[in-house]
């Protein structure tokens, strides 16, 4: 009996991280299918809707880093609902702006509250789930990734009916209270390594030590495909595949789909393979499918790499969280901070080359991404062999 509330919160608190990153693939994926209309509708360019872009990334970097180290100090429930908070005003006010400025801003708040989620959800898992952490992760993810999935479907359900893509951003605002709500009233259980002071200057000691900094690069050219991917999917496929508006978004659907069902059967196998060894085989999968969708007319390989791209972000925090057991708040910061800049840099560069060398070649800059990835894996799994750990 004395163990049935501690079993009780374990539940509680894994079904509100579930809950959040829902909301975080949702929210984040939103964009992706309501950009061509928010182009047309404030009449910008490729260039400047990257601009507006990248204050979310930015966003995402700055707090990584600051959640992490907050984390350690005040604990996660503090750092899970003031993401709440920072995500519905940045919702409110990029579905309300016109201005190029507050629509940056307003992203840059949403930027905030999804890096927030990353860390916390994130490090609450592998707090309460020290046993089977890659599963559970994993299967969180596929929450992140049925979000994803959702949203361009709900988005492109919605825009066919002439509704505005401003309204279908404010269906967001509900479901981010909820899971606020569901936070207030939890408690998550601190971890051993959690620490009340931090010493900033010792940070580069034990976050860049090992084979950490390749941890950080490989991570970083992952999420620089994967958004950039999930960016610009569908504008790709209207602008140079003739697609339309139903037929792009669906495909942006079958791409997340595909990311949560290979992220639903993945968790289970990557304790069988190995963290590394699972990370470098998807990484050969995607860069395959990603090579041929973008250059060859089989444009059905694109939302294929989903599946291989499934597993790769969780597989890395179980893989860092695994040997690590002190500042593990922090050092978790520090690879989302780097997962941040591959999320600014991606759909950013992007935006950017297409405007300076069209679409189709703008698009290719993902299976560059894809590649680096790789070789970064590559490195990681040959310095694993050689025993050199984290």
């Amino acid at each position: 009996m004395k163990n049935q509330p501690l079993k009780t919160t374990v539940f509680l608190v894994t079904a509100a991280c579930f809950l959040s990153f829902f909301v975080f693939g949702f929210t984040d994926n939103l964009k992706g299918p309501t950009l061509p209309s928010m182009i047309r509708e404030l009449n910008i360019d490729y260039g400047i809707s990257g601009n507006i872009f990248f204050g979310e990334y930015f966003g995402f970097i700055i707090t990584s880093l600051i959640a992490g180290i907050l984390a350690d100090r005040f604990g996660l429930k503090v750092i899970l609902i003031l993401a709440g908070g920072l995500l519905a005003a940045g919702v409110a006010g990029y579905s309300s702006f016109s201005n190029i400025f507050l629509l940056t801003a307003s992203l840059f708040s949403i930027g905030l509250g999804l890096g927030a989620i990353e860390l916390g959800a994130n490090a609450a898992i592998v707090q309460i789930h020290t046993q089977k952490t890659g599963l559970y992760l994993n299967l969180m993810a596929v929450l992140h990734g049925l979000g994803s999935l959702v949203a361009p479907l709900f988005a492109g359900w919605l825009l066919a009916m002439n509704v505005t893509w401003r309204t279908i951003y404010r269906w967001d605002i509900p479901l981010i209270a909820l899971f606020v709500l569901l936070f207030l009233f939890l408690q998550i259980p601190k971890s051993q390594g959690q620490s009340n002071s931090i010493d900033f200057r010792n940070i580069p000691n034990f976050a860049f030590k090992g084979n950490l900094p390749w941890f950080y690069a490989a991570i970083a050219f992952y999420v620089a495909a994967e958004l950039g991917v999930g960016s610009w999917l569908v504008t790709f496929l209207q602008n140079t595949r003739g697609a339309s508006v139903l037929g792009s978004n669906q495909s942006l659907s079958l791409f997340f789909a595909l990311l949560m069902l290979g992220r639903l059967g993945g968790g289970f196998i990557v304790h069988r393979l190995g963290y590394l060894r699972s990370i470098l085989f998807a990484s050969i999968g995607s860069l395959i499918c990603i090579t041929i969708g973008t250059f060859t007319n089989f444009s059905v390989f694109l939302p294929i790499t989903g599946f291989f791209f499934s597993i790769i972000f969780p597989t890395f925090t179980a893989s860092v969280s695994e040997n690590v057991k002190e500042n593990m708040n922090t050092i978790l910061g520090v690879l989302y901070t780097f997962a941040g800049i591959g999320g600014l840099l991606g759909p950013w560069v992007i935006a950017q080359a297409s405007d300076l060398l069209g679409l189709n070649l703008g698009f290719a800059f993902a299976v560059i991404f894809t590649a680096l990835l790789t070789a970064s894996v590559s490195i990681l799994l040959k310095g694993a062999k050689n025993g050199q750990t984290t």
